[in-house]
């Protein structure tokens, strides 16, 4: 798992990844998969779902940091 503030693009990017046998090429998204690319969306991000060249899966999602900040906010 990797978190990194992109400051200067004002960008929250979270990355999770595996080394497992990846999504394989006749993967269709489900319900779960289609759900977080929708709500990146709705942040105004976007969040890619794939298998890397050495395998396995990485989900990573960019956020605008104010989107994540409003969000905390809203929980408090």
């Amino acid at each position: 798992m990797r978190i990194a503030l992109e400051e200067e693009a004002d960008v929250l990017h979270l990355e999770v990844e595996d080394d497992g046998r990846g999504l394989g090429e006749h993967h269709k998204a489900g319900v779960g998969t289609h759900s977080m690319r929708e709500r990146a969306e709705e942040l105004g991000g976007r969040c890619t779902i794939g298998t890397p060249e050495a395998g396995g899966t990485l989900v990573s999602a960019r956020l605008p940091c104010w989107a994540v900040r409003d969000t905390h906010r809203r929980e408090e």
